[in-house]
C-alpha cells in the first residue's frame, strides 16, 4: 500500500464527509413532481425473511429480531454497505402488507435520525444513489399514512442527498458505481419538485459514461454479465422516468442500450438466468426479462462474440464460453482465470456451471472461486490460467499473467454449431496451448468436445520438454473439470466408463469420454449470492497426463435415449437463502 493511495483514500472519505455535512444547508423540496412509478423488483421470500427479524446481507445472517437495523453492529463492510444502499427496500415492497411497510418505516425514517446529518459510512456516491432511488421507487409504499412532519423528513433528507450526489458523483469509481450515483442523481432531479436544474447536467454527465464505459458491441470492461445486466437497467430506469415526463432520451444513452440488449441477451441462458463468469451470478429473477422489455429493443440475430462470450443454443439447451482474456488492471479486481471454461443450461434447468463468486463468504472462498479449478474447464498441474496479485490498500487483487492470445472460431457443421477456441495462460511455464472446439446437435441433445493440449512452435516444445524434465518424465498433470449445478443427481454408469446425470424436470443427461482419461465424480461447491454457506454439489473430473507435444481428449454430454424430445416441466423451486 503507497502513501500516494493512502492519501487519495483518506481524501476521498474526508471529501464525502464535508459534502455530507454541508448538505444539511439545502432547503427541503415540497414533493414530487408527479408520483412516481416502482421500477425496482424485489424478492418476496427475502422480504418475509426481513419482516421476520432476519437481516442476510453480504452472506452474514443477524437475528435482530427486536433491535432496530441501524442498532446493529455490522460483521463486515459488505453488511455495512447493503443496508445502506437500500436494495432490501424492494424486498419488503415485494411483501407490501402493513408489517412489511411499518418496518420499511421504521428503518427509512430511523436511516434519516441516525445518518441524515451527514454522518455514518453510508455518504458514498454509489450508496447514495442506490439509496435515492430507491426512495423514490417506493415513496407511495413509504408514505402511506405518515404525518406531515415525517413527510417534510423524508423530503428533506431526500433533498439533501441529490445535492450530496450533484457534487460528489465524479468520486464513484468509474463503472457500475459511478452509473449508480449520476442514475440516482437524475432520477431525483426529475421527480422532486425545484430540483429539475440538476437532471440536465447528470443527463450529459451519464451520456458520457455511456461513451467511454461501455465498448462499441455493448459490452463492460470487467466482463461481468451480472455487472452489465445492473447498468443496462440503471439506463432503463432513467429512460423510463424521461419519458413519463415527456422527454426523449440521449442519443448516447439511447445508443448504449440498443448495443447492450443484444449482448445481454446472448449472456442468458434459456432459463433466462445470466452466465456466472467473471464475479457475476445469475441476476434477480425477472429482473432481465423486465429490462429488456422496458428497453424496446428488439430481438435479433447475433454473430461472433459477445462481451467476449460465445454463445451454442439449440432446442432449448444453451452452452456459454468464456472466449476471451481476462479483465486487465482495475477492471479484473473481481475477475476469474475462467478462459474457455462453459456453463450448459438445459431448458429450465442448470446442468454444468461454474463454482461461481465466493465474496460473500470471505477472503479465502472469494479467492479460491476465482480460479481456474472452480471452472467447468480444464487445469494443468494445479495452477490457474491467471494468477492474482498481493492485495492493495483497498484489499483487492487484481489478476495478472493471464492468457493473451485467445484465438476463436465460429462453424457450422453438417449436425450442429460449431464453435473452437485455444489460450496460451500455460505456455510460459509447461510450453503447452490449451484449445476445445464444442459442437452442439441442432435438436439441442448432444454437446461433443474436444480438449487439446499442444506445443505451438519450438519454442514451446523447449518449455514443454523442460517441464517433462522436472516432472522426471512422468507427463504434465491435468484435470478437466465439469461443475454440476447442486440440484443434479449424478452417479457413475457403465462400469466406471460414463455419469448419468438426473435433472429435476425428468430428463437424463450422460457424459461419457473416449478413454484417455480416468474419469471419477468428486465433491464440489455451488458459490451462490444471498446465501449462508455455500451449497455442496459435485463434479465430474477427468484425470490424466500430457507425455507428448499433442494429447486430445474427447467427450460428450448427451440425453439419454429414453428422454423425450419435450419435457413439460412444471415443477416450481421456491427460493430459499439457506
Amino acid at each position: 500500500m503507497s502513501n500516494k493511495d493512502t492519501m487519495a483514500n483518506r481524501w476521498t472519505r474526508f471529501q464525502n464527509r464535508l459534502y455530507a455535512r454541508l448538505s444539511q444547508r439545502r432547503k427541503p423540496v415540497s414533493g414530487f413532481v408527479g408520483e412516481p412509478e416502482p421500477r425496482t423488483i424485489g424478492a418476496f421470500a427475502r422480504g418475509r425473511q426481513l419482516v421476520a427479524g432476519n437481516l442476510l446481507f453480504a452472506g452474514f445472517l443477524v437475528e435482530a429480531q427486536d433491535t432496530e437495523l441501524w442498532d446493529v453492529t455490522a460483521p463486515s463492510t459488505g453488511f455495512d454497505n447493503e443496508r445502506h444502499g437500500f436494495a432490501w427496500l424492494d424486498d419488503l415492497a415485494a411483501v407490501g402488507d402493513m408489517r412489511a411497510r411499518e418496518k420499511a418505516q421504521r428503518w427509512v425514517w430511523g436511516w434519516i435520525a441516525a445518518h441524515g446529518r451527514g454522518h455514518g459510512p453510508g455518504w458514498a456516491p454509489d450508496l447514495t444513489g442506490r439509496r435515492v432511488m430507491r426512495w423514490v421507487n417506493h415513496s407511495a409504499f413509504l408514505l402511506r399514512g405518515t404525518d406531515e412532519k415525517q413527510r417534510q423528513q423524508f423530503f428533506r433528507a431526500l433533498s439533501q442527498q441529490t445535492w450530496f450526489l450533484s457534487k460528489r458523483w465524479k468520486a464513484a469509481t468509474p463503472g457500475l458505481p459511478r452509473f449508480e450515483a449520476l442514475a440516482g442523481l437524475v432520477q431525483a432531479g426529475l421527480a422532486l419538485e425545484g430540483l429539475e436544474h440538476m437532471a440536465d447536467p447528470a443527463l450529459r454527465a451519464l451520456a458520457r459514461e455511456c461513451d467511454s464505459q461501455i465498448d462499441p458491441k455493448g459490452g463492460l470492461l470487467t466482463r461481468n454479465p451480472e455487472e452489465l445486466l445492473e447498468v443496462f437497467t440503471l439506463l432503463a430506469w432513467t429512460s423510463a422516468a424521461l419519458s413519463e415526463l415527456g422527454r426523449g432520451t440521449p442519443g448516447a444513452q439511447a445508443g448504449a442500450i440498443k448495443r447492450m440488449a443484444p449482448t445481454l441477451r446472448c449472456l442468458r441462458h434459456s432459463d433466462g438466468g445470466l452466465a456466472r463468469f467473471h464475479g457475476g451470478g445469475r441476476g434477480l429473477e425477472g429482473r432481465l426479462d423486465q429490462a429488456l422489455a422496458q428497453s424496446g429493443v428488439r430481438p435479433h440475430h447475433a454473430t461472433g462474440l459477445s462481451m467476449g462470450y460465445a454463445r451454442l443454443y439449440a432446442a432449448r439447451t444453451s452452452v456459454i464460453v468464456d472466449a476471451s482474456a481476462p479483465p486487465k488492471g482495475p477492471a479484473s479486481y473481481n475477475a476469474h482465470a475462467s478462459t474457455l471454461a462453459f456453463e450448459l443450461t438445459s431448458g429450465r434447468r442448470p446442468l454444468i456451471v461454474n463454482c461461481g463468486s465466493g465474496e460473500t463468504f470471505g477472503a479465502e472462498w472469494r479467492r479460491a472461486g476465482r480460479a481456474t479449478p472452480s471452472h467447468s474447464t480444464l487445469c494443468l498441474d494445479g495452477y490457474s490460467s491467471a494468477r492474482l496479485t498481493s492485495p492493495d490498500h483497498r484489499g483487492a487483487e487484481a489478476l495478472v499473467d493471464a492468457p493473451a492470445d485467445v484465438p476463436n472460431e465460429f462453424e457450422e457443421s453438417f449436425e450442429g454449431a460449431k464453435f473452437m477456441a485455444g489460450h496460451d495462460g500455460y505456455s510460459k511455464v509447461f510450453g503447452l496451448t490449451h484449445a476445445r472446439t464444442f459442437e452442439l446437435r441442432f435438436d439441442g441433445r448432444e454437446l461433443v468436445c474436444e480438449d487439446i493440449l499442444l506445443t505451438s512452435d519450438d519454442r514451446a516444445k523447449r518449455q514443454f520438454d523442460k517441464a517433462m524434465n522436472a516432472s522426471s518424465l512422468q507427463g504434465i498433470g491435468f484435470d478437466i473439470r465439469f461443475h454440476l449445478h447442486p440440484d443434479v443427481d449424478a452417479a457413475l454408469d457403465l462400469g466406471g466408463a460414463a455419469v448419468s446425470m438426473a435433472l429435476k424436470s425428468g430428463e437424463i443427461w450422460v457424459f461419457r469420454h473416449d478413454g484417455v482419461a480416468k474419469l471419477s465424480v468428486e465433491p464440489s461447491v455451488y458459490l451462490e449470492k444471498g446465501r449462508l454457506k455455500p451449497r455442496a454439489t459435485k463434479q465430474i473430473v477427468l484425470s490424466g497426463r500430457a507425455m507428448e507435444y499433442a494429447t486430445r481428449i474427447r467427450w460428450t454430454l448427451s440425453k439419454a435415449q429414453d428422454t423425450a424430445f419435450a419435457v413439460r416441466d412444471v415443477h416450481r423451486d421456491e427460493p430459499d437463502f439457506d
